[in-house]
C-alpha cells in the first residue's frame, strides 16, 4: 500500500507517520513542501506520488486566530480537503480526513451522533464543516473521522499547559462548564492504522463500501476542570508541582476571540459497529499517555 500523509509535523501527523510504517510505503510531507492554499501544487504532488490512500492530518488549528484569518482557515480546512478528495477520486485512491467536535454548537445535553445537525459557533468550526461537506460532495472512497479535544505529550495543548501551570502557580482556575471527550492522538492514529490494515493492500473497494462520516474520540465525558485534576493525578513528576488548589471557573471569565461550545462529547457507536474498534475511556488513555 502506498500512503501519502499530509501534516506530518502536527501532533496527529507525528503519531501517524510512526504507526503507518508497517502498512507499506509512506510519503510524509508538511508545509512548506505542500501548502493547501496552493491548489496547483497540491494537484501536482498527489499525481506525482499516485498513492493508494491519502491521509489528511494537515489543518489550520488556531481557533482564536481563525476569527481574524477567516479566509486562510476556510482555504486550508475547507477548500483543501475538497481538492484532496477530487485528486483521490481521479486517481482511484481513498481519502482519510479528520474533523472536529467544534462543528456543533454545544447545546445538546447528550453525546452527539453523526446525524445531528452541525451548527458551528466560531470560524474554525465553520471551516472544518466546510471541509467535511466538500469531501462528501466529491464522494468516492473516503472516511471522515470527527474527533474531539486532541492532546499530545510532545507538543502544545491542554495537557501540556496544565502541567506547566501546575509548576508555576499555587492556585489554578479551570473552566468547569466546557464538557467533552479527550482523545490521545496516539490512540486516534492507531485506530486509523487498524482500519487501513483491515482494508488490505488494495483498500479502494473496502473503504468505498464503508465511505462516510464517523465519530472517533475517547470514550466517556469529562469537564475541563476534572480533566485537569486527572492530569495532575497521573503526572509522573508530581513532585515538581507547586499547585495547592484547583478551583472551578466559568468560560465567561476568560474571554477569547472565538466562542467555545459548552458540551460536545461524541457518540462513537457507529464507528465501533462498522469497524469493530473503540478507543479506550479518556481517563485510561490519559493514564497510559502519562507513563
Amino acid at each position: 500500500m502506498k500512503i501519502l500523509l499530509l501534516g506530518k509535523n502536527g501532533q496527529l501527523g507525528w503519531e501517524l507517520q510512526r504507526c503507518l510504517a508497517p502498512l507499506g510505503d509512506i510519503f510524509s510531507i508538511d508545509y512548506p513542501e505542500v501548502d493547501l492554499k496552493e491548489s496547483q501544487k497540491v494537484h501536482k504532488l498527489v499525481r506525482k506520488i499516485s498513492p493508494d490512500v491519502i491521509i489528511n492530518a494537515a489543518a489550520y488549528t488556531s481557533v482564536d486566530d481563525a476569527e481574524e484569518e477567516k479566509d486562510l482557515a476556510m482555504t486550508v480546512n475547507g477548500t483543501g480537503p475538497g481538492i484532496l478528495a477530487e485528486e483521490a477520486r481521479s486517481l482511484g485512491a481513498a481519502l482519510v480526513h479528520y474533523s472536529t467536535d467544534y462543528v456543533f454548537d454545544g447545546t445538546k445535553k447528550e453525546a452527539y451522533i453523526e446525524s445531528d445537525p452541525p451548527d458551528p459557533i466560531n470560524v474554525y468550526g465553520w471551516s472544518k464543516l466546510a471541509g467535511e461537506q466538500n469531501v462528501q460532495q466529491v464522494g468516492g472512497a473516503y472516511l471522515i473521522f470527527r474527533t474531539s479535544w486532541l492532546y499530545s505529550l510532545r507538543s502544545g495543548g491542554f495537557v501540556r499547559k496544565v502541567l506547566g501551570w501546575a509548576r508555576t502557580n499555587e492556585t489554578l482556575r479551570i473552566v468547569s462548564d466546557q464538557v467533552g471527550s479527550p482523545t490521545w492522538v496516539r490512540m486516534l492514529a492507531e485506530a486509523t492504522v487498524q482500519v487501513l490494515a483491515r482494508a488490505g493492500e488494495k483498500p479502494l473497494g473496502w473503504i468505498s463500501d464503508r465511505s462516510g462520516l464517523y465519530h472517533l474520540g475517547g470514550e466517556g465525558v469529562v469537564s475541563r476542570l476534572d480533566w485537569a485534576k486527572a492530569v495532575l493525578k497521573y503526572d509522573p513528576n508530581s513532585g515538581e508541582q507547586v499547585v495547592r488548589k484547583i478551583l472551578p471557573a466559568k468560560t465567561s471569565e476568560f474571554p477569547t476571540p472565538a466562542k467555545r461550545p459548552f458540551y460536545t462529547p461524541l457518540n462513537c457507536d457507529l464507528f465501533a459497529i462498522t469497524f469493530g474498534l473503540r478507543l479506550p475511556n479518556w481517563e485510561e488513555a490519559l493514564r497510559m499517555a502519562m507513563v
